[in-house]
Protein backbone atom coordinates (compact mmCIF):
# COMPACT_ATOMS: atom_id res chain seq x y z
CA UNK A 1 0.00 0.00 0.00
CA UNK A 2 1.11 3.53 -0.33
CA UNK A 3 2.32 5.17 2.79
CA UNK A 4 -0.24 7.94 2.66
CA UNK A 5 -3.01 4.83 2.78
CA UNK A 6 -1.11 3.61 5.65
CA UNK A 7 -0.82 6.39 7.32
CA UNK A 8 -4.67 7.05 7.10
CA UNK A 9 -5.72 3.46 8.32
CA UNK A 10 -3.17 3.69 11.19
CA UNK A 11 -4.39 6.94 11.92
CA UNK A 12 -8.38 5.52 11.99
CA UNK A 13 -6.94 2.79 14.37
CA UNK A 14 -5.38 5.39 16.68
CA UNK A 15 -8.80 6.90 17.37
CA UNK A 16 -10.93 3.62 18.50
CA UNK A 17 -14.28 2.31 18.33
CA UNK A 18 -15.67 5.30 20.17
CA UNK A 19 -14.76 7.80 18.02
CA UNK A 20 -14.76 6.76 14.45
CA UNK A 21 -18.64 5.65 15.87
CA UNK A 22 -18.93 9.32 16.56
CA UNK A 23 -17.41 10.50 13.43
CA UNK A 24 -19.31 8.41 11.45
CA UNK A 25 -22.71 9.45 13.52
CA UNK A 26 -21.66 12.85 12.56
CA UNK A 27 -21.17 12.45 8.89
CA UNK A 28 -24.55 10.91 8.42
CA UNK A 29 -26.19 13.59 10.61
CA UNK A 30 -24.18 16.24 7.90
CA UNK A 31 -25.22 14.41 5.09
CA UNK A 32 -29.22 14.06 5.79
CA UNK A 33 -29.33 17.50 7.21
CA UNK A 34 -27.49 18.54 3.35
CA UNK A 35 -30.37 15.74 1.38
CA UNK A 36 -33.14 17.30 3.13
CA UNK A 37 -32.29 21.06 2.88
CA UNK A 38 -31.47 20.43 -0.51
CA UNK A 39 -35.15 18.64 -1.14
CA UNK A 40 -37.15 20.86 1.12
CA UNK A 41 -35.52 24.07 -0.04
CA UNK A 42 -35.00 23.38 -3.92
CA UNK A 43 -38.30 22.06 -4.47
CA UNK A 44 -39.39 22.92 -8.14
CA UNK A 45 -42.24 26.13 -7.91
CA UNK A 46 -46.04 25.36 -9.05
CA UNK A 47 -48.45 27.10 -10.88
CA UNK A 48 -52.25 26.98 -11.75
CA UNK A 49 -53.47 24.17 -13.52
CA UNK A 50 -57.11 24.27 -13.10
CA UNK A 51 -59.62 26.22 -10.40
CA UNK A 52 -62.94 25.48 -9.37
CA UNK A 53 -62.96 22.31 -9.90
CA UNK A 54 -65.53 19.71 -7.99
CA UNK A 55 -63.84 17.30 -5.71
CA UNK A 56 -64.61 14.20 -7.83
CA UNK A 57 -62.89 16.30 -10.66
CA UNK A 58 -59.47 16.88 -8.46
CA UNK A 59 -59.76 13.11 -7.29
CA UNK A 60 -59.64 12.05 -10.78
CA UNK A 61 -56.88 14.18 -12.11
CA UNK A 62 -54.65 13.40 -9.27
CA UNK A 63 -55.19 9.34 -10.34
CA UNK A 64 -53.92 10.43 -13.72
CA UNK A 65 -51.21 12.76 -13.11
CA UNK A 66 -50.28 9.73 -10.87
CA UNK A 67 -50.19 7.34 -12.90
CA UNK A 68 -48.41 10.09 -15.63
CA UNK A 69 -45.35 10.40 -13.55
CA UNK A 70 -46.36 14.32 -13.24
CA UNK A 71 -46.31 15.87 -9.55
CA UNK A 72 -49.13 17.72 -8.39
CA UNK A 73 -50.75 19.67 -5.27
CA UNK A 74 -53.84 20.64 -4.27
CA UNK A 75 -54.91 24.23 -3.14
CA UNK A 76 -55.73 24.93 -0.12
CA UNK A 77 -59.64 25.48 -0.92
CA UNK A 78 -59.86 21.79 -2.62
CA UNK A 79 -60.92 22.89 -5.45
CA UNK A 80 -57.29 23.99 -7.75
CA UNK A 81 -54.61 21.82 -8.99
CA UNK A 82 -51.37 22.73 -9.33
CA UNK A 83 -48.62 21.56 -10.92
CA UNK A 84 -44.77 21.80 -11.47
CA UNK A 85 -43.71 25.05 -13.67
CA UNK A 86 -43.28 23.72 -16.89
CA UNK A 87 -45.11 20.81 -17.34
CA UNK A 88 -49.02 22.50 -17.30
CA UNK A 89 -49.21 22.10 -21.17
CA UNK A 90 -48.14 18.45 -20.88
CA UNK A 91 -50.48 17.97 -17.84
CA UNK A 92 -53.58 19.71 -20.14
CA UNK A 93 -53.21 17.74 -22.84
CA UNK A 94 -52.98 14.43 -20.77
CA UNK A 95 -56.01 15.28 -18.99
CA UNK A 96 -57.92 15.98 -22.37
CA UNK A 97 -57.24 13.05 -23.98
CA UNK A 98 -58.92 11.32 -20.70
CA UNK A 99 -61.66 14.05 -20.78
CA UNK A 100 -60.93 15.68 -17.62
CA UNK A 101 -62.53 17.47 -15.92
CA UNK A 102 -65.55 16.80 -16.48
CA UNK A 103 -67.84 19.81 -15.62
CA UNK A 104 -71.42 19.31 -13.97
CA UNK A 105 -72.42 21.81 -16.86
CA UNK A 106 -73.06 19.62 -19.63
CA UNK A 107 -73.98 21.43 -23.04
CA UNK A 108 -74.32 19.76 -26.28
CA UNK A 109 -72.50 16.18 -25.93
CA UNK A 110 -75.64 15.01 -24.22
CA UNK A 111 -76.94 14.35 -27.54
CA UNK A 112 -73.49 12.49 -27.95
CA UNK A 113 -75.78 9.84 -25.45
CA UNK A 114 -79.15 9.82 -26.29
CA UNK A 115 -80.07 7.24 -28.59
CA UNK A 116 -82.62 7.59 -31.42
CA UNK A 117 -84.73 5.09 -30.53
CA UNK A 118 -87.33 5.38 -27.39
CA UNK A 119 -87.03 8.87 -26.92
CA UNK A 120 -90.17 10.98 -26.42
CA UNK A 121 -90.81 14.25 -28.13
CA UNK A 122 -90.84 15.68 -24.26
CA UNK A 123 -87.62 13.68 -23.86
CA UNK A 124 -85.93 15.63 -26.39
CA UNK A 125 -87.30 18.91 -25.14
CA UNK A 126 -85.68 18.12 -21.67
CA UNK A 127 -82.60 17.59 -23.30
CA UNK A 128 -82.18 20.41 -25.55
CA UNK A 129 -82.98 23.09 -22.26
CA UNK A 130 -80.09 20.92 -20.26
CA UNK A 131 -77.98 21.19 -23.23
CA UNK A 132 -78.86 24.72 -23.97
CA UNK A 133 -78.33 25.86 -20.50
CA UNK A 134 -74.88 24.16 -19.98
CA UNK A 135 -73.61 25.66 -22.43
CA UNK A 136 -74.87 29.06 -21.18
CA UNK A 137 -73.23 28.41 -17.96
CA UNK A 138 -69.88 27.92 -19.78
CA UNK A 139 -69.70 30.79 -21.35
CA UNK A 140 -70.73 32.72 -17.91
CA UNK A 141 -67.81 30.90 -16.31
CA UNK A 142 -65.38 32.58 -19.04
CA UNK A 143 -66.52 36.20 -17.92
CA UNK A 144 -63.62 37.71 -15.88
CA UNK A 145 -64.82 37.21 -11.42
CA UNK A 146 -67.40 34.42 -12.39
CA UNK A 147 -66.05 31.26 -10.38
CA UNK A 148 -69.52 29.11 -11.03
CA UNK A 149 -72.77 29.72 -12.69
CA UNK A 150 -75.84 27.68 -12.90
CA UNK A 151 -78.96 28.66 -15.57
CA UNK A 152 -82.64 27.57 -15.36
CA UNK A 153 -84.82 28.44 -18.33
CA UNK A 154 -88.11 27.96 -18.71
CA UNK A 155 -88.96 28.00 -22.34
CA UNK A 156 -92.37 29.23 -23.93
CA UNK A 157 -95.45 26.22 -24.23
CA UNK A 158 -98.25 26.76 -26.37
CA UNK A 159 -101.49 25.20 -25.52
CA UNK A 160 -104.74 24.41 -26.61
CA UNK A 161 -106.78 25.80 -24.56
CA UNK A 162 -104.46 28.70 -23.45
CA UNK A 163 -105.47 32.05 -25.14
CA UNK A 164 -102.17 33.90 -24.15
CA UNK A 165 -98.84 32.35 -24.70
CA UNK A 166 -96.17 31.60 -22.09
CA UNK A 167 -93.36 33.79 -22.30
CA UNK A 168 -89.81 32.27 -21.81
CA UNK A 169 -87.67 33.29 -18.74
CA UNK A 170 -84.69 32.40 -16.88
CA UNK A 171 -82.73 32.69 -13.64
CA UNK A 172 -78.80 32.80 -13.07
CA UNK A 173 -76.72 32.31 -9.95
CA UNK A 174 -73.60 32.69 -10.17
CA UNK A 175 -70.57 32.84 -7.66
CA UNK A 176 -68.29 36.07 -8.35
CA UNK A 177 -64.86 37.15 -6.72
CA UNK A 178 -65.31 41.06 -6.86
CA UNK A 179 -66.56 44.17 -6.41
CA UNK A 180 -68.21 44.91 -9.38
CA UNK A 181 -70.80 41.84 -9.70
CA UNK A 182 -73.78 44.31 -10.86
CA UNK A 183 -72.07 45.09 -13.99
CA UNK A 184 -71.27 41.94 -14.80
CA UNK A 185 -74.90 40.52 -14.05
CA UNK A 186 -76.39 43.35 -16.60
CA UNK A 187 -73.96 41.75 -18.97
CA UNK A 188 -75.29 38.32 -17.79
CA UNK A 189 -78.75 39.13 -18.56
CA UNK A 190 -78.31 40.15 -21.92
CA UNK A 191 -76.28 37.43 -22.45
CA UNK A 192 -78.79 34.67 -21.82
CA UNK A 193 -81.91 36.81 -23.64
CA UNK A 194 -79.75 36.75 -27.06
CA UNK A 195 -79.20 32.87 -26.50
CA UNK A 196 -82.73 32.00 -25.55
CA UNK A 197 -85.22 33.01 -28.63
CA UNK A 198 -88.00 35.19 -27.41
CA UNK A 199 -86.55 35.69 -24.69
CA UNK A 200 -86.27 39.74 -23.16
CA UNK A 201 -83.27 40.67 -21.24
CA UNK A 202 -86.14 42.02 -18.32
CA UNK A 203 -87.55 38.50 -17.74
CA UNK A 204 -83.94 36.88 -16.66
CA UNK A 205 -82.62 37.39 -12.73
CA UNK A 206 -79.32 37.08 -11.88
CA UNK A 207 -78.80 36.25 -8.24
CA UNK A 208 -75.04 35.49 -6.41
CA UNK A 209 -74.59 32.42 -4.89
CA UNK A 210 -75.24 34.41 -0.70
CA UNK A 211 -78.38 34.89 -1.93
CA UNK A 212 -78.22 38.42 -2.84
CA UNK A 213 -80.43 40.04 -5.92
CA UNK A 214 -77.77 41.64 -8.49
CA UNK A 215 -80.45 42.36 -11.70
CA UNK A 216 -84.14 41.49 -12.23
CA UNK A 217 -87.42 43.12 -14.10
CA UNK A 218 -86.62 46.36 -16.17
CA UNK A 219 -83.07 47.28 -17.24
CA UNK A 220 -82.38 50.08 -15.02
CA UNK A 221 -79.65 51.00 -17.74
CA UNK A 222 -82.57 51.72 -20.17
CA UNK A 223 -83.73 54.41 -18.23
CA UNK A 224 -83.57 58.29 -19.29
CA UNK A 225 -81.35 59.14 -15.83
CA UNK A 226 -79.00 56.24 -16.58
CA UNK A 227 -78.77 56.91 -20.75
CA UNK A 228 -78.40 60.93 -19.93
CA UNK A 229 -75.14 60.24 -17.81
CA UNK A 230 -73.90 57.60 -20.12
CA UNK A 231 -74.32 60.29 -22.68
CA UNK A 232 -72.91 63.03 -21.09
CA UNK A 233 -69.59 60.87 -19.94
CA UNK A 234 -69.38 59.70 -23.84
CA UNK A 235 -69.48 63.45 -24.69
CA UNK A 236 -67.02 64.67 -22.38
CA UNK A 237 -64.78 62.02 -22.65
CA UNK A 238 -64.75 62.45 -26.47
CA UNK A 239 -64.45 66.52 -26.01
CA UNK A 240 -61.55 65.46 -23.21
CA UNK A 241 -59.53 63.65 -25.89
CA UNK A 242 -59.76 66.12 -28.66
CA UNK A 243 -58.11 68.56 -26.11
CA UNK A 244 -55.37 65.65 -25.46
CA UNK A 245 -54.55 65.38 -29.29
CA UNK A 246 -54.91 69.34 -29.56
CA UNK A 247 -52.09 70.38 -26.89
CA UNK A 248 -49.64 67.09 -26.52
CA UNK A 249 -47.88 67.68 -29.76
CA UNK A 250 -47.10 71.23 -28.58
CA UNK A 251 -46.79 70.89 -24.41
CA UNK A 252 -46.22 67.45 -24.09
CA UNK A 253 -48.84 64.97 -22.06
CA UNK A 254 -48.29 66.49 -18.73
CA UNK A 255 -47.74 69.64 -18.96
CA UNK A 256 -51.60 70.25 -18.91
CA UNK A 257 -54.74 69.14 -17.39
CA UNK A 258 -58.40 69.53 -18.55
CA UNK A 259 -61.92 69.45 -17.37
CA UNK A 260 -64.93 68.91 -19.24
CA UNK A 261 -68.74 69.24 -18.32
CA UNK A 262 -71.28 68.89 -20.99
CA UNK A 263 -74.96 69.59 -20.13
CA UNK A 264 -76.45 67.23 -22.81
CA UNK A 265 -80.68 66.75 -23.66
CA UNK A 266 -81.71 63.39 -24.47
CA UNK A 267 -85.40 64.06 -24.80
CA UNK A 268 -86.74 61.97 -27.82
CA UNK A 269 -89.02 63.98 -30.10
CA UNK A 270 -90.55 63.29 -33.33
CA UNK A 271 -91.72 65.82 -35.73
CA UNK A 272 -94.50 65.35 -38.39
CA UNK A 273 -94.62 68.12 -41.61
CA UNK A 274 -96.91 68.61 -44.63
CA UNK A 275 -95.64 71.41 -47.50
CA UNK A 276 -97.87 71.91 -50.14
CA UNK A 277 -96.27 73.30 -53.78
CA UNK A 278 -99.23 75.38 -55.65
CA UNK A 279 -97.17 76.04 -58.66
CA UNK A 280 -96.60 72.71 -59.49
CA UNK A 281 -100.32 71.44 -60.06
CA UNK A 282 -101.36 68.85 -62.37
CA UNK A 283 -104.87 68.12 -64.09
CA UNK A 284 -106.16 65.76 -62.18
CA UNK A 285 -109.71 65.37 -63.72
CA UNK A 286 -112.58 67.25 -65.80
CA UNK A 287 -115.62 66.72 -65.41
CA UNK A 288 -118.21 68.60 -68.17
CA UNK A 289 -121.84 69.15 -67.64
CA UNK A 290 -124.85 69.96 -70.65
CA UNK A 291 -128.70 71.05 -69.86
CA UNK A 292 -130.87 71.58 -72.47
CA UNK A 293 -134.22 72.56 -71.53
CA UNK A 294 -137.71 73.44 -73.28
CA UNK A 295 -141.29 73.83 -72.61
CA UNK A 296 -144.56 74.89 -74.53
CA UNK A 297 -147.78 75.81 -72.06
CA UNK A 298 -151.11 76.13 -73.46
CA UNK A 299 -154.55 77.18 -71.70
CA UNK A 300 -157.93 76.36 -72.48
CA UNK A 301 -160.74 78.39 -70.65
CA UNK A 302 -164.63 77.99 -70.96
CA UNK A 303 -167.01 80.69 -69.84
CA UNK A 304 -168.89 80.75 -67.03
CA UNK A 305 -172.73 80.99 -67.77
CA UNK A 306 -175.95 78.93 -67.42
CA UNK A 307 -175.46 76.67 -70.36
CA UNK A 308 -172.92 74.87 -68.09
CA UNK A 309 -175.36 73.37 -65.79
CA UNK A 310 -177.72 72.53 -67.88
CA UNK A 311 -178.00 68.56 -69.01
CA UNK A 312 -177.23 67.46 -72.27
CA UNK A 313 -175.64 70.22 -73.16
CA UNK A 314 -172.46 71.34 -75.05
CA UNK A 315 -170.23 74.11 -74.12
CA UNK A 316 -168.01 75.58 -76.97
CA UNK A 317 -164.34 76.02 -75.49
CA UNK A 318 -162.20 78.68 -76.12
CA UNK A 319 -158.75 79.29 -76.29
CA UNK A 320 -156.51 80.34 -73.50
CA UNK A 321 -152.90 81.75 -73.34
CA UNK A 322 -150.33 80.21 -74.46
CA UNK A 323 -146.30 80.27 -73.38
CA UNK A 324 -143.18 78.19 -74.48
CA UNK A 325 -139.67 78.40 -72.92
CA UNK A 326 -136.03 76.83 -74.09
CA UNK A 327 -133.44 77.02 -71.94
CA UNK A 328 -129.60 75.26 -72.57
CA UNK A 329 -126.67 75.25 -69.90
CA UNK A 330 -123.55 74.11 -70.01
CA UNK A 331 -121.07 73.39 -67.00
CA UNK A 332 -117.66 72.39 -66.65
CA UNK A 333 -115.30 71.23 -63.86
CA UNK A 334 -111.77 70.81 -63.46
CA UNK A 335 -109.92 69.16 -60.28
CA UNK A 336 -105.93 69.90 -59.79
CA UNK A 337 -103.74 67.80 -58.14
CA UNK A 338 -101.29 69.81 -56.23
CA UNK A 339 -98.00 68.34 -55.24
CA UNK A 340 -97.45 67.80 -51.27
CA UNK A 341 -94.82 66.31 -49.41
CA UNK A 342 -95.13 64.74 -45.66
CA UNK A 343 -92.05 64.77 -43.08
CA UNK A 344 -91.60 62.98 -40.21
CA UNK A 345 -88.62 63.25 -38.10
CA UNK A 346 -87.95 61.01 -34.84
CA UNK A 347 -84.98 62.39 -32.84
CA UNK A 348 -83.78 59.83 -30.12
CA UNK A 349 -80.23 61.57 -30.06
CA UNK A 350 -78.48 64.57 -28.07
CA UNK A 351 -77.57 67.40 -28.48
CA UNK A 352 -75.26 69.76 -26.09
CA UNK A 353 -77.19 72.92 -23.97
CA UNK A 354 -74.04 73.72 -23.01
CA UNK A 355 -70.43 73.21 -22.20
CA UNK A 356 -67.85 74.32 -19.78
CA UNK A 357 -63.90 73.72 -20.30
CA UNK A 358 -61.20 74.09 -17.90
CA UNK A 359 -57.68 73.50 -19.08
CA UNK A 360 -54.87 74.30 -16.49
CA UNK A 361 -51.11 75.08 -18.21
CA UNK A 362 -47.84 74.47 -16.10
CA UNK A 363 -46.45 77.62 -16.45
CA UNK A 364 -42.78 76.18 -16.61
CA UNK A 365 -43.18 74.62 -19.83
CA UNK A 366 -44.48 78.04 -20.74
CA UNK A 367 -41.22 79.45 -19.67
CA UNK A 368 -38.98 77.07 -21.64
CA UNK A 369 -40.89 77.45 -24.93
CA UNK A 370 -40.78 81.28 -24.60
CA UNK A 371 -37.51 81.60 -22.85
CA UNK A 372 -36.26 82.31 -19.28
CA UNK A 373 -36.88 85.47 -19.85
CA UNK A 374 -40.69 85.86 -20.65
CA UNK A 375 -42.22 88.77 -19.58
CA UNK A 376 -45.94 88.14 -18.38
CA UNK A 377 -47.42 89.56 -21.02
CA UNK A 378 -45.62 87.12 -23.26
CA UNK A 379 -47.15 84.61 -20.94
CA UNK A 380 -50.79 85.77 -21.43
CA UNK A 381 -50.19 85.75 -24.65
CA UNK A 382 -49.32 82.04 -25.58
CA UNK A 383 -52.03 81.47 -23.06
CA UNK A 384 -54.63 83.00 -25.33
CA UNK A 385 -53.36 81.36 -28.06
CA UNK A 386 -54.13 78.28 -26.43
CA UNK A 387 -57.73 79.18 -25.58
CA UNK A 388 -58.23 79.64 -28.97
CA UNK A 389 -56.55 76.20 -29.56
CA UNK A 390 -59.13 74.57 -27.01
CA UNK A 391 -62.16 76.45 -28.51
CA UNK A 392 -61.56 74.91 -32.57
CA UNK A 393 -60.38 71.38 -30.55
CA UNK A 394 -63.91 71.27 -28.77
CA UNK A 395 -66.40 73.26 -31.06
CA UNK A 396 -66.91 76.76 -28.67
CA UNK A 397 -70.36 78.16 -29.32
CA UNK A 398 -70.44 81.42 -27.19
CA UNK A 399 -74.67 81.55 -28.78
CA UNK A 400 -74.82 78.63 -27.03
CA UNK A 401 -73.78 79.77 -23.60
CA UNK A 402 -70.42 77.60 -23.25
CA UNK A 403 -67.64 78.95 -20.97
CA UNK A 404 -63.91 77.79 -21.68
CA UNK A 405 -60.67 79.22 -18.99
CA UNK A 406 -57.33 77.94 -19.87
CA UNK A 407 -54.78 79.29 -17.30
CA UNK A 408 -50.91 78.90 -16.49
CA UNK A 409 -50.01 77.57 -13.01
CA UNK A 410 -47.31 76.17 -11.65
CA UNK A 411 -47.33 72.54 -10.90
CA UNK A 412 -46.83 69.94 -8.50
CA UNK A 413 -45.77 66.27 -7.79
CA UNK A 414 -43.40 65.69 -10.64
CA UNK A 415 -46.04 67.03 -12.99
CA UNK A 416 -43.56 69.09 -14.79
CA UNK A 417 -42.35 66.84 -18.05
CA UNK A 418 -40.03 64.81 -16.28
CA UNK A 419 -39.54 61.38 -17.15
CA UNK A 420 -41.27 58.60 -14.71
CA UNK A 421 -38.70 56.40 -12.86
CA UNK A 422 -38.58 52.95 -13.93
CA UNK A 423 -38.72 50.30 -11.62
CA UNK A 424 -35.21 50.18 -9.54
CA UNK A 425 -33.11 47.15 -8.31
CA UNK A 426 -35.47 46.52 -5.05
CA UNK A 427 -38.25 46.67 -6.86
CA UNK A 428 -36.70 44.05 -9.36
CA UNK A 429 -35.09 41.91 -7.06
CA UNK A 430 -38.99 42.09 -5.01
CA UNK A 431 -40.43 40.00 -7.58
CA UNK A 432 -37.61 36.85 -7.26
CA UNK A 433 -38.13 37.16 -3.15
CA UNK A 434 -39.14 33.29 -2.74
CA UNK A 435 -36.68 32.13 -4.99
CA UNK A 436 -33.62 34.46 -3.46
CA UNK A 437 -34.80 33.10 0.15
CA UNK A 438 -34.75 29.38 -0.67
CA UNK A 439 -31.35 30.01 -2.62
CA UNK A 440 -29.81 31.61 0.53
CA UNK A 441 -31.24 29.71 3.08
CA UNK A 442 -29.86 26.99 1.44
CA UNK A 443 -26.66 28.17 1.44
CA UNK A 444 -26.32 29.24 4.97
CA UNK A 445 -27.28 25.23 5.98
CA UNK A 446 -24.60 24.17 4.08
CA UNK A 447 -22.36 26.22 5.26
CA UNK A 448 -23.40 25.83 9.25
CA UNK A 449 -23.02 22.13 8.62
CA UNK A 450 -19.49 22.50 6.90
CA UNK A 451 -18.08 24.44 9.35
CA UNK A 452 -19.79 22.75 12.55
CA UNK A 453 -19.14 19.35 11.34
CA UNK A 454 -16.66 19.02 8.43
CA UNK A 455 -14.16 21.40 9.75
CA UNK A 456 -13.88 19.21 13.12
CA UNK A 457 -13.65 15.67 11.50
CA UNK A 458 -10.98 17.58 8.93
CA UNK A 459 -8.93 19.12 11.74
CA UNK A 460 -9.08 15.56 14.00
CA UNK A 461 -8.15 13.78 10.37
CA UNK A 462 -5.55 16.39 9.78
CA UNK A 463 -3.94 16.23 13.28
CA UNK A 464 -3.99 12.38 13.42
CA UNK A 465 -2.27 11.86 10.20
CA UNK A 466 1.00 14.40 11.61
CA UNK A 467 4.25 13.00 12.35
CA UNK A 468 4.93 10.63 15.26
CA UNK A 469 7.50 12.59 16.43
CA UNK A 470 5.33 16.00 16.74
CA UNK A 471 2.47 13.66 18.85
CA UNK A 472 3.00 14.21 22.49
CA UNK A 473 4.84 10.74 24.34
CA UNK A 474 2.92 8.36 25.18
CA UNK A 475 1.97 7.17 29.33
CA UNK A 476 5.13 4.76 28.98
CA UNK A 477 7.28 7.83 27.87
CA UNK A 478 6.61 10.04 30.51
CA UNK A 479 7.13 7.22 32.77
CA UNK A 480 10.75 6.44 32.01
CA UNK A 481 11.21 10.23 31.74
CA UNK A 482 10.81 10.31 35.37
CA UNK A 483 13.00 9.70 38.20
CA UNK A 484 12.56 6.79 39.80
CA UNK A 485 14.17 5.84 43.59
CA UNK A 486 15.80 2.94 42.30
CA UNK A 487 18.08 4.38 39.95
CA UNK A 488 19.69 7.54 39.37
CA UNK A 489 18.77 10.31 36.75
CA UNK A 490 21.78 9.23 34.50
CA UNK A 491 21.45 5.79 34.13
CA UNK A 492 17.15 6.64 33.35
CA UNK A 493 18.30 9.19 30.80
CA UNK A 494 20.55 6.03 29.31
CA UNK A 495 18.30 3.76 29.29
CA UNK A 496 15.84 5.80 27.39
CA UNK A 497 15.49 6.05 23.54
CA UNK A 498 16.36 8.96 21.47
CA UNK A 499 13.48 10.74 20.12
CA UNK A 500 13.41 11.14 16.77
CA UNK A 501 14.87 14.03 15.47
CA UNK A 502 16.92 14.97 18.83
CA UNK A 503 19.80 16.84 18.83
CA UNK A 504 23.45 15.35 19.16
CA UNK A 505 24.97 16.00 22.83
CA UNK A 506 21.53 16.25 24.46
CA UNK A 507 20.29 13.94 26.97
CA UNK A 508 17.02 12.36 26.09
CA UNK A 509 15.23 13.91 28.50
CA UNK A 510 16.14 17.47 27.69
CA UNK A 511 14.42 16.74 24.33
CA UNK A 512 11.51 15.62 25.46
CA UNK A 513 11.34 18.64 27.72
CA UNK A 514 11.70 20.52 24.63
CA UNK A 515 9.30 18.74 22.51
CA UNK A 516 6.59 18.60 24.86
CA UNK A 517 7.11 22.29 26.86
CA UNK A 518 4.70 21.29 29.35
CA UNK A 519 4.43 22.62 32.91
CA UNK A 520 5.44 20.24 35.66
CA UNK A 521 1.64 20.77 36.81
CA UNK A 522 -0.09 19.70 33.26
CA UNK A 523 2.27 16.01 33.13
CA UNK A 524 1.08 15.42 36.32
CA UNK A 525 -2.29 15.88 35.71
CA UNK A 526 -1.73 13.98 32.30
CA UNK A 527 -0.27 10.96 34.40
CA UNK A 528 -3.38 11.10 36.59
CA UNK A 529 -5.59 10.85 33.79
CA UNK A 530 -3.85 8.49 32.00
CA UNK A 531 -3.31 5.95 35.01
CA UNK A 532 -4.07 6.69 38.84
CA UNK A 533 -2.62 3.74 40.21
CA UNK A 534 0.56 4.23 38.94
CA UNK A 535 1.18 7.90 39.08
CA UNK A 536 -0.13 7.82 42.99
CA UNK A 537 2.98 4.45 42.73
CA UNK A 538 5.88 7.10 40.93
CA UNK A 539 4.43 9.39 43.77
CA UNK A 540 5.26 7.06 46.58
CA UNK A 541 8.16 6.63 45.44
CA UNK A 542 9.77 10.16 44.64
CA UNK A 543 8.76 10.07 48.27
CA UNK A 544 10.82 7.51 49.40
CA UNK A 545 13.46 8.42 46.86
CA UNK A 546 15.48 11.21 48.94
CA UNK A 547 15.17 9.05 52.20
CA UNK A 548 16.88 6.32 50.09
CA UNK A 549 20.04 9.00 49.13
CA UNK A 550 20.67 10.43 52.46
Amino acid sequence: MPEQIQSIIANFKSFGVRRLALMGGIAALVMAVIGIASVYLNRPAYETLYVGLERSDVNQIGLVLADAGIGFDVGSDGTSVLVPAGTTAQARMLLAEKGLPTSANAGYELFDNVGSLGLTSFMQQITRVRALEGEIARTIQSISGVKAARVHIVMSERANFRRDEQQPSASVVIRYAGNDAEKSAMSIRHLVAAAVPGLSADKVTVLDSNGNLLAAGDDPSNTSAARTLGVEQTVEAQIGDNIRRALTPYLGPDNFRASVKADVNTDTRQTEETIFDPNSRVERSVQSVKTNEASNQKQTSAPASVEQNLPETQTTSTEGPQSSSQNDRKEEITNYEINSKKIATVSNGYSVNKMSIAVVVNQDRLKTILGKDATPEQIAKRVADIQKMVASATGFDDKRGDVIDVSAVEFINGLDGEPIEQPGILASIGTYTGTLINAGAFIVVVFLVAFFGLKPMATALTASAKPAAIAGPSFDDVQRSLPTPDAPVAAIAAETPPLPGARAGATPLDDLRQKIRPAPQERLARMVDLNEERTAQILRKWAAAPEAVG
